[in-house]
């Protein structure tokens, strides 16, 4: 494996989230847990390689938002396992020099955790000053126009207190006053917690949600909607969301996270923190970095997530990733997670292995969703079936088909859960044909395209370090790009179109990999490019 002298082991990783609850269940309730995750770790460590895990909430939860509304900061939800399990879990993946990045949810809290419970008690509760409260308008309205990603008002009336509390998600996760500097010390204490366990870092959630306007102003309305996500979140893209997320002042809680967490950094092990900021405006979104890089270490980059699947569109987004970049900082990409539709469903079959090629070539740290690299597909559910609040408001906006469970075989359940079990969400019916055991056994699937893809990208310095520059030429429906360092040229060529394209290159090459798993021949100049193909060549 390549290893670079000069960058830190975020900048090399590829990282693969699991989302525990759909990964593997060991304790046969139908629910992923934490030593299922423990038993998949070779899986992750060998047969993929990937670098990193970034483990999604496994805190105490009622499951309002499955997992996000949390009751304990500092605890594992005994569904899941203990904190003994998380520390074996912990040293497992250490044991087998890999990286655990955990979420760090920062916004709100469960309306059951403990500080929220004597918020609510009366108006002169010591902890009533920890969230959100105001007044209704004289009418009995709330207090101003601020709206719940999940629909309706932000703001919840609270009768016994006769007073309305803030809520940027459910009424089960009321916000937390980050001005409140008692708030501040509890949550860098609950960062402090996990860093003495030995984490490598945190994936800070709804980052940019943390302060509101200290005026409470309305926000003014939208006239031109443009999602915060891949798809439309109706009513709340009514607004321009100006004074209830994003504030100036949350540049200051993240230069105390970075204090904190560089204060456990080492040579051996560096600490580092990804913040979920869904910012489409480049320069805004690159003030999270900090003036003096001094923020966060990075914030995800989800412009290609809900991009239209077009050549011209991909290439301006990365353009416009490269240009944004402060001096010294290092960008990333993600093409899907826990809260978007299926890679390979929103780009169709035939070009999911083009964008996997695309996301494991770019400059910058990747980032893999469970089950993309066995091309899983969203699942069907009846409403019934449905667990997400977005889609029990909104069937069109929610989240479980993306988070059903990890197909590892084909038997009963996809080898997720035992036969006689419900699992928490259906698995998709696809499992008998689409899973990891089939996968394996097959030298051109989309499984072995992605392990020798990735085995290419941590053995190559170019790929891991080396520059972007856009190839210019590239036929219609084509996009092609360099990563080069001063030894070597890289072209990653791509064809997103259903009919065979020439590309011409600066010279000849040899093809490393393509995504129909079929060519390492040399190349000349004229790159002859199948329907949906992509391809990396080496120059010269």
């Amino acid at each position: 494996m390549f290893n670079a002298p000069d960058q830190l082991w975020w900048q090399q990783a590829v990282i693969y989230q699991v989302y525990p609850r759909s990964f593997q269940d060991t304790n046969g309730d139908g629910i992923g847990d934490l030593e299922g995750v423990l038993r998949r770790l070779d899986y992750l460590s060998e047969t993929l390689s990937v670098d990193a895990i970034w483990l999604s909430p496994f805190y105490p939860s009622p499951d309002a938002d499955f997992g996000y509304d949390i009751t304990d900061f500092k605890a594992v939800d005994p569904r899941l396992g203990t904190l003994e399990t998380f520390d074996r879990l912990l040293s497992e993946i250490h044991a087998r020099r890999m990286r655990l990045i955990v979420d760090l949810v920062v916004t709100y809290t469960s309306d059951q955790h403990p500080w929220f419970v004597e918020a609510r008690r009366s108006r002169q509760s010591a902890k009533r000053d920890w969230f959100l409260w105001a007044d209704p308008k004289p009418d009995g309205a709330p207090p101003n126009n601020w709206l719940s990603a999940f629909g309706g008002s932000g703001w919840e009336w609270d009768a016994q207190t006769g007073q309305y509390y803030y809520h940027s998600f459910t009424k089960h996760q009321p916000d937390l006053n980050w001005r409140n500097l008692e708030v501040r010390e509890a949550m860098l204490d609950v960062a402090r917690f996990w860093l003495e366990r030995g984490v490598d870092g945190f994936r800070v959630d709804a980052a940019h949600w943390i302060l509101k306007d200290p005026d409470l102003r309305d926000n003014p309305p939208n006239t031109a909607p443009r999602s915060i996500l891949a798809r439309s979140m109706g009513e709340y893209d009514s607004q321009l969301h100006l004074y209830d997320k994003g504030h100036p002042d949350c540049h200051e809680v993240f230069r105390a996270y970075r204090r904190l967490i560089d204060s456990y950094s080492t040579p051996e092990q560096p600490r580092f923190a990804i913040g979920e900021i869904h910012i489409f405006d480049w320069q805004e979104w690159a003030k999270y970095y900090g003036a003096q890089l001094d923020e966060l270490h990075m914030p995800f980059n989800f412009a290609l997530v809900g991009a239209p699947w077009q050549p011209e569109v991909v290439r301006s987004v990365v353009e416009g990733l490269e240009g944004a970049l402060p001096r010294g900082a290092w960008g990333n990409y993600v093409l899907g997670n826990h809260d978007e539709a299926r890679l390979t469903s929103r780009v169709g079959e035939a070009q999911a292995r083009v964008a996997t090629l695309l996301l494991l070539t770019l400059r910058g740290t990747p980032t893999l969703y469970y089950g993309d690299e066995i091309g899983m597909v969203n699942g069907v559910l009846t409403p019934e079936q449905i667990r997400d609040p977005w889609g029990k408001h909104d069937p069109t906006l929610g989240r479980d088909p993306a988070r059903t469970p990890m197909q590892w075989d084909d038997s009963p359940n996809a080898g997720f859960c035992p036969e006689d079990v419900t699992p928490w969400l259906p698995v998709n019916p696809d499992y008998l044909t689409r899973n990891v055991a089939s996968q394996s056994a097959e030298p051109r699937s989309m499984l072995n395209f992605v392990r020798h893809l990735l085995r290419l990208r941590q053995n190559s310095r170019t790929l891991q370090q080396g520059a972007y520059r856009t190839l210019e030429g590239a036929p219609q429906g084509c996009y092609a790009y360099y990563r080069s360092t001063e030894s070597e040229r890289l072209v990653v060529a791509l064809n997103f179109t259903d009919q065979a394209r020439t590309l011409r290159l600066p010279s000849g090459g040899r093809i490393l990999i393509s995504t129909h798993m079929d060519r390492n021949e040399r190349t000349e100049r004229d790159l002859a490019l199948r329907a949906n193909e992509g391809c990396l060549i080496a120059l010269g």
